[in-house]
């Protein structure tokens, strides 16, 4: 699997964000979690043969171990989320791409960064 951001092609981009888009919709209406937890796709980066996507999550939760359990739990519903995916887009991508979920704490490293600045 070779994931390249520097060079998407139009097709990747456009299909990184039509996923992003739909994802977005799906963790918003029909994926369940418990507690006050929101989960947000920040980032679709897609392979140049467009069958993997690598999908960024922020979790918004109460505490760090919170949000690791929910990117687990997305892991283990992969192919349901999948599923879901590809009965929305199946008319627009002839191959729904294997997703593969990872938490995105470019949030925590920039809110870091700030309190390192204001100190």
């Amino acid at each position: 699997m070779y994931f390249c951001a520097t060079m998407e092609t139009k097709r990747q981009q456009k299909i990184s964000k039509l996923i992003q888009k739909e994802l977005s919709e799906i963790f918003q209406r029909e994926i369940k979690t418990q507690g006050n937890i929101m989960i947000t796709v920040t980032k679709v980066n897609v392979t140049s043969d467009l069958s993997y996507a690598r999908v960024y999550l922020s979790v918004f939760g109460p505490d760090r171990e919170a949000k690791t359990a929910v990117v687990k739990e997305v892991n283990a519903m992969t192919k349901n989320i999948r599923r879901m995916l590809g009965d929305r887009i199946h008319l627009q991508i002839r191959v729904i791409p294997e997703l593969q979920f990872f938490e995105d704490d470019s949030l925590d490293y920039i809110e870091n960064i700030d309190n390192l600045l204001k100190s």
